[in-house]
């Protein structure tokens, strides 16, 4: 049954103060948009150039191991290198190291690192500077984003110059892709082992630019280093990353020409900016996502049949038209979709009332169920989502009250202790990432406490493995236990928007979300001439 049989799609829209603005297309028509997930990128690149790329917040962390928002990511991917770095594939490929092997069983692997390696200041940077930066973010005390993301390390040495020794604690298959992580960047040994407060005020990276100036509020200026690894990049000659806080604002700048590039555009203003003229819309569909995080340790989501019967009020496919404005995927209870390697498809899930009821009936509740949803004000698709919900569980028997607070209340007092809450999650770059950063029993952010052995055995018996087939169903098996036992509901995944001017060559729109390679970007002779 259709949870929007008795409610139409572009009333229930226009009828919730929460949705006021939403897209009217439905989501098989906003599938059709055309777009493209990159610049044009035919012929040979071309050396010179500024380039102005928008972004819609500040980049307050010139830290790149401190990094926690996109702009601060793309400021860090300027100025800074890695061991190695995403592909457009969630693939590893060298950075600073132009090789890797690992032993028999994947828990000691050595990077070989390119020679002729040189930071900013002139220094050099050895294998000892790479083992000071990877201790630096594992150390607690500094409490970088990449403590808990660049894999279950345990040990980090430099036999030479040129060879860094890591040991994992158990087998890890995806130890090269996980160094790509965005805050696993290589400082100084010098500033790594007790003067990182010198990086909130200057830069002092192996990047493929310089910083030249650092107002994060408004303009942050970065010009090519000519001492980079690659000679052949960067291919510009400047980079000037624009802070816009105002959407249509910063859509503007760009139909006009005063900007190039805009980094993530608000899928309210994807439409507008796909008419311009000299304007290409970019989309690419990723895994971010928002969840409903339910506590499975607690009445009354410890019965799976309270869990399974509020996944079977939504419609997916209307949900995507109301909380993505049509630019998104359905969801189906797992939070691994067709941009991630092992993607297991499974039948989406239809609204069933019928069966909802039932289930809740048979679970205690006859009579329905009152239950308090919290969301966060940013971003403010979570109170969108959460108000869809409520009319979509209404039918079931689920009476949902939807409170919306502060960001900075919901961190302190919501997430990863409250009981029903909407969650919201960018893209990881593998499977076993968001699984064990979510879902696992020993997760770091284990927000469902659902803590089920089966599920871990089979994420654990993946990231032991390099077998693509084995990897593959094991991971399948993780994904439906989750989509059978719902340990958090995910109904909508977003496509990434961005845009650019057509005269910008060789960017891609990379379904990470925090990737962004401008080093590979070039001008073609229709740029503006900016001195």
């Amino acid at each position: 049954m259709c949870a929007m049989k008795d409610v139409n799609r572009r009333q229930f829209i226009a009828g919730s103060s929460a949705l006021t603005g939403a897209a009217m297309l439905p989501w098989s028509a906003r599938a059709a948009t055309p777009a493209t997930s990159s610049t044009p990128a035919s012929g040979q690149p071309r050396r010179g150039g500024v380039l102005r790329i928008s972004v819609d917040q500040a980049a307050n962390m010139l830290n790149p191991q401190q990094a926690r928002v996109n702009p601060e990511y793309l400021l860090a991917e300027l100025l800074y290198s890695g061991l190695t770095r995403l592909t457009q594939d969630m693939k590893a490929e060298g950075d600073l190291a132009e090789s890797w092997k690992s032993n028999a069983d994947l828990s000691r692997w050595t990077f070989t690192l390119r020679k002729g390696l040189t930071f900013h200041d002139g220094s050099n940077c050895r294998a000892q500077d790479v083992v000071a930066s990877l201790n630096a973010i594992l150390d607690s005390k500094n409490a970088s984003p990449g403590l808990r993301n660049i894999g279950p390390i345990k040990t980090v040495s430099a036999s030479d110059d040129l060879t860094v020794v890591i040991a994992t604690d158990g087998s890890y298959a995806d130890l090269p892709v996980m160094l790509a992580y965005p805050d696993a960047k290589i400082i100084p040994a010098a500033i790594a082992e007790g003067q990182l407060s010198r990086l909130s005020k200057e830069a002092v990276g192996t990047g493929p630019f310089k910083l030249v100036s650092f107002d994060p509020e408004r303009l942050i200026v970065v010009e090519r280093n000519p001492h980079y690894y690659d000679p052949q990049r960067p291919y510009l000659d400047r980079v000037e990353v624009v802070v816009y806080p105002d959407a249509i604002a910063e859509g503007s700048a760009l139909i006009s020409g005063d900007t190039d590039l805009m980094q993530a555009v608000q899928s309210t203003e994807f439409p507008r900016l796909s008419k311009s003229s000299g304007v290409i819309p970019l989309r690419v569909a990723a895994g971010q996502f928002l969840n409903v995080n339910m506590a499975c340790d607690a009445k009354p989501f410890n019965d799976v049949r309270v869990r399974q019967a509020l996944a079977l009020c939504v419609d997916r496919a209307a949900m995507v038209d109301f909380v993505a404005n049509g630019f998104g995927t359905p969801g189906n209870d797992t939070p691994l979709n067709s941009a991630y390697q092992y993607f297991l498809p499974q039948t989406l899930k239809q609204a069933d009332y019928a069966k909802a009821k039932a289930l809740l009936a048979e679970a205690g509740y006859p009579g329905g169920l009152d239950l308090t949803l919290i969301a966060s004000d940013k971003p403010s698709t979570r109170t969108q989502l959460g108000v869809a919900l409520r009319e979509m569980a209404k039918p079931a028997g689920f009476r949902i009250n939807v409170q919306t607070m502060a960001n900075s209340t919901y961190l302190d007092q919501v997430w990863k202790k409250g009981n029903f809450y909407v969650g919201f999650y960018n893209m990881q770059a593998t499977a076993d990432a968001v699984f064990s950063l979510l879902y696992t029993s020993t997760a770091s952010w284990n927000e469902t406490r659902w803590n089920n052995a089966n599920f871990d055995k089979a994420v654990q018996g993946a990231r032991e493995t390099d077998d693509a087939g084995k990897r593959s169903a094991l991971y399948g098996q993780a994904q439906k236990l989750m989509h059978d036992q719902v340990p958090s509901m995910i109904p909508t995944f977003f496509d990434l928007l961005a845009a650019s001017r057509d005269y910008v060559a060789g960017y891609q729109l990379n379904p990470r979300g925090a990737v962004f390679r401008l080093d590979h970007v070039w001008l073609t002779t229709k740029a503006p001439n900016r001195k």
